[in-house]
Order: C-alpha cells, then sequence, then structure tokens
C-alpha cells in the first residue's frame, strides 16, 4: 500500500554484483573440468580374426590363493618359487586359454596382483579375477 510518495529511494536490487559472481562460478567450472579424474582405460573384448586350430580346444586354468598364501593351480598346489615355470609351461601361444586368478576372502590384493604379474610375465594376456 502506497500511502504517499515521499521522493526516496526504492528499493531495487541490483544486478551487477550477482553477474560478477555467476561469471566467476563459470570460469571456476571451466578450469576445474579438464582436471576431473577420469576412470581406468579397460580392454574392450573385440572379434578374433585368427581361428584357432582345429583340434586343439582352450582350457580354463584357475589359480586360487589361499589365506595363508598357499597357492593352487587347478587344485594343485605349487610353491611360489615354482609359479612363474609351471604357468610358462601351461602357456600355448596362439591358443585362446583363460587363466583366473581367485583370491581368499581375506588376502590382500597385494598379494593376487603379485601372482597375476608372474603369470603376466609367463606370457599370460587374458587374465580374468573370479569372485566368490
Amino acid at each position: 500500500m502506497n500511502v504517499g510518495n515521499q521522493g526516496g529511494q526504492k528499493a531495487e536490487i541490483n544486478m551487477t554484483p550477482m553477474i560478477d559472481v555467476l561469471l566467476v562460478l563459470i570460469i571456476i567450472f571451466m578450469v576445474i573440468t579438464p582436471t576431473v579424474s577420469r576412470g581406468l582405460e579397460a580392454q574392450l573384448p573385440q572379434q578374433s580374426t585368427s581361428t584357432p586350430p582345429q583340434n586343439v580346444q582352450s582350457r580354463d586354468i584357475v589359480i586360487s590363493v589361499g589365506k595363508d598364501q598357499s597357492i593352487e593351480i587347478n587344485r594343485q598346489p605349487v610353491d611360489l618359487d615354482a609359479l612363474p615355470e609351471r604357468l610358462a609351461a601351461l602357456y600355448r601361444p596362439g591358443i585362446h586359454d583363460h587363466l583366473f586368478v581367485r583370491g581368499a576372502r581375506d588376502l590382500e590384493y597385494q598379494q593376487v596382483v603379485q601372482v597375476m604379474d608372474i603369470a603376466r610375465a609367463a606370457g599370460w594376456d587374458r587374465i580374468g579375477l573370479m569372485t566368490q
């Protein structure tokens, strides 16, 4: 209700500080966006153009690492020192064998990665992790 015209100032919202804040926020987001971390690159399965030999079947090999750091290949105990030679003997180039690593629930991930590194050094490039 307007009781009288006193000639005083009217209350208005000053838009200039709001626009300044908005521009500063836009600049901050433009600077931060390129540095946002991205996920790991994953190799997706590709269709194979080469065919494996007809008389050779692919096989699945499971390496189990127990709580006490005991290692088994397809339920056969293997010593950690003998693991590289054993995996190198099982590796067949040109044949799509699958190697799976299964670790105990309470095992540290570093010990599973150590087994995976040994397998990769023996020539295996298709290594999967098994869950329970």
